[in-house]
């Protein structure tokens, strides 16, 4: 099917023994049609368990990744293309927005595809992002540290020291508490609580693509008091990266 380019879909378990799950695949993919891969969604894995580490590492382009379980530290590193969903399990016993879904240092050095975790991120979540899109339910500490590139929504609470170091990318955080300016690291970044329409959209795509893929109840809640739940967001802007966008 990779060489051919036909789409296909397989169903198999996963535990945390199984690492780099997907980083053969990719080879396969690259090997037979270079860095641009396959259209999206052309091959799909349908995961249940707990992945080990560097789940989704160095994924190709045309990949799509669906975990129903959890994944620990490394979730994405390197990807460079594809699609990684992890899903909490409909029968847990725990509300997925405030459960620790995947490990530390998820998206290290990654530089293209989309990340959807119904649940929230441990620490160094997208540090050295370079081009990723990612939705997460909340991050531990450290997020987005190093971040260079890529889009990162985050729909519930951060850690501390929140954007140190990110210079290219930008972050939008639900922060209806007004708990942001406490939490980040202002140092490189400013924090900006209007949104501009172009912001709306690409946050609001986000946040829908979320849902579609997660069935996430924190995003069907958003998406359900938009007018309102927008103003609660809090744009995270590189100051070096907002002076290259204005010249």
């Amino acid at each position: 099917a990779i060489e051919a380019g036909d789409s296909v879909r397989l169903e198999t378990d996963v535990t945390n023994v199984d690492r780099a799950v997907g980083g053969v695949l990719s080879n396969a993919v690259s090997t037979a049609h270079g860095g641009d891969g396959l259209p999206d969604d052309t091959v799909s894995l349908d995961l249940e368990g707990t992945a080990g580490q560097s789940f989704g590492a160095w994924l190709a382009p045309g990949i799509t990744l669906t975990l129903t379980g959890a994944a620990n530290d490394y979730v994405g590193k390197g990807m460079s293309g594809g699609k990684v969903v992890v899903n909490t399990p409909n029968e847990a016993p725990f509300d997925p927005a405030t459960n620790t879904l995947i490990g530390n240092v998820a998206l290290y050095g990654a530089t293209d595809g989309e990340l959807y975790v119904n649940g929230t991120a441990g620490e160094r979540f997208a540090v050295r992002n370079s081009g990723v899109k990612a939705v997460v339910e909340g991050v531990g500490d450290h997020g987005c540290e190093y971040m260079t590139g890529g889009v990162v929504a985050v729909l519930g609470d951060v850690g501390r020291n929140f954007a140190a170091g990110m210079s290219g990318g930008v972050a939008y955080v639900y922060d209806p508490d007004d708990e942001l300016a406490e939490k980040a690291n202002a140092g490189m970044v400013s924090l900006e609580t209007e949104l501009t329409d172009q912001d709306e959209a690409m946050l609001r795509r986000l946040v829908q693509n979320h849902e579609t893929y997660t069935d996430s109840d924190r995003a069907s809640t958003l998406l359900g008091t938009w007018s309102a739940a927008r103003d609660d967001f809090v744009k995270v802007m590189p100051d070096a990266y907002a002076d290259a966008i204005a010249e």
